[in-house]
Parts: structure tokens; C-alpha cells; sequence
């Protein structure tokens, strides 16, 4: 375990410290990498996660040098390189949007819970996770770094290496498209 003063460092400081101490890299794992999971699980499934949090560790443990000094969360970093391991499975990801679509897993069912409270019925989950497949990967990345995980339009721009401005249009024309497949269902 992290001494204190460890563990209460900022991301950058500890980016930095790792550059002459390695495993002070652990503590941004056991910070960051939960919440990686979940989302890798969400779009890849339990069994992929895994595989996509390792990559992404081992990435940006290889590249913390160039991690951008002005940044006080390495959040956006992170999920930048978990988005890019995810695109290179994006045939997976999009068979598992098809599957549930049609019927079904979840994919915010892991191992039988829900990964988050609230979410939405089969009858709202099945037009929402077709409208997802059909999205571009890019329009994809974005909706989704700003539904699921939170990030605000400057994070995704960070973590998506685009400007603050293709944001935005990204998140319109996704958020055109699945309104436009849930308005096209019947929910009631």
C-alpha cells in the first residue's frame, strides 16, 4: 500500500514521480483502473475489460512521459488510451450493441448486477444500444466519455487528442441520431 503522502498526490505529481520511482505509477492504477473497468465492461463486455485496463495501464505507464503538464486529472489521458484499445475491438463492441439489440445481454449487466442504479428498461435499452451501433466510433467516444463516465466537452477533447469545437459536433450529431432511433419507437 501507498505511504499517505503518496497517495494523496495529485495525478501529474505522481506521473511525474514515476518517471525515477516506477511504482509510484501503482497508485493512478488503483485510482483510476475500477472505473476503467466498468466502462470497458459497459462497451466490451467483463471479459474484454480486463484485457482493456491492462493495455491501457501498460500504454500510458509506457508513454507518462508525454503526459501533458497542464492537465490535474489524468482521467481524460486515461480514458483517451482506453478509447483507442477499444477501437481496435470495435467489431466486438458492435456485436454486442447487435446482440443486445435484438434482444439479448445487457451491456450494463456484469455478472448479473447493474453496473450503475437507474438504468433505463429493455423496451428503452434495445432502440438506445442499436442507435449506439450504427454511430460512428468517434461520435461513439465522445457520447459516451460524456454519458457514462462524466467527463466535460474540454476532458473529452483532451482524452480524444480533437479540439473542444469537433466535440461538440460529434456529441450533436450522435445525440441527433439516437433521439431520432428512440423517437421512432414505441415506449408505451
Amino acid at each position: 500500500m501507498a505511504e499517505p503522502a503518496t497517495a494523496e498526490a495529485a495525478d501529474p505529481d505522481l506521473i511525474r514521480r514515476s518517471w525515477q520511482e516506477p511504482e509510484v505509477f501503482a497508485v493512478l492504477f488503483d485510482r483510476h483502473a475500477p472505473a476503467l473497468h466498468r466502462y470497458a465492461a459497459r462497451r466490451l463486455g467483463a471479459d474484454a475489460a480486463e484485457d482493456v485496463v491492462s493495455e491501457t495501464f501498460l500504454a500510458a505507464f509506457e508513454h507518462r512521459r508525454r503526459y501533458r503538464p497542464g492537465q490535474d486529472d489524468a482521467r481524460p489521458w486515461l480514458y483517451g488510451i482506453a478509447s483507442n484499445v477499444i477501437g481496435k475491438r470495435r467489431r466486438r463492441e458492435l456485436a454486442r450493441y447487435r446482440a443486445y439489440a435484438r434482444g439479448g445481454l445487457d451491456p450494463a449487466e456484469i455478472g448479473g448486477g447493474l453496473v450503475e442504479d437507474g438504468v433505463a428498461t429493455l423496451a428503452v435499452n434495445q432502440p438506445l444500444v442499436a442507435a449506439l451501433a450504427r454511430l460512428r466510433i468517434g461520435d461513439r467516444d465522445a457520447l459516451l466519455l460524456v454519458a457514462w463516465v462524466g467527463l466535460t466537452y474540454e476532458e473529452v477533447a483532451v482524452a480524444l487528442d480533437i479540439p473542444v469545437g469537433t466535440v461538440r459536433s460529434r456529441l450533436n450529431r450522435a445525440r441527433k441520431k439516437v433521439r431520432q432511433a428512440l423517437e421512432g419507437t414505441d415506449h408505451g
